[in-house]
């Protein structure tokens, strides 16, 4: 998502509707879409605000990251829905997620085995021996 207009370009919007033009003269000019330009304007006459808003919402932390911390030690195979359960916060079971992303901790079932290594599926033309016509899609 990009950023705000700047405060420059709708203080030159609402002068220009205050002059008299029209919205699509107006956005001609600025190069702005219509509804922007009316947005703003109407943001001015119903709220009297010309700034832009605040974007991203206030986030409230519900959960208390030590107790979270301490179900995972206690039992570390445990689901999200197991530790919300547990917590009996009143929150979400997506928040609990995000408070586990944000202490770093992940669920995990293979810890101590590496990862695992992806291979080829099928045998090349070198290990088969047999080539396939372009011209279809039998071997020959």
């Amino acid at each position: 998502m990009g950023a705000a207009y700047a405060q420059d370009l709708r203080d030159r919007v609402l002068a220009a509707y205050d002059r008299g033009m029209q919205t699509l003269e107006i956005a001609t000019l600025f190069q702005i879409s219509k509804a922007w330009a009316r947005r703003v304007k109407q943001r001015r006459r119903e709220h009297g605000e010309t700034m832009p808003r605040a974007r991203g919402g206030a986030r409230v932390v519900k959960i208390d990251a030590e107790r979270l911390r301490q179900l995972v030690a206690e039992q570390p195979d445990a689901t999200v829905r197991e530790l919300h359960q547990r917590l009996g916060c009143n929150c979400c079971e997506s928040a609990v997620g995000m408070a586990l992303d944000r202490l770093g901790l992940t669920f995990k079932k293979r810890r101590s085995l590496p990862a695992s290594r992806i291979a080829p599926t099928s045998l090349s033309v070198e290990q088969t021996g047999k080539k396939i016509s372009r011209n279809s899609k039998h071997r020959v």
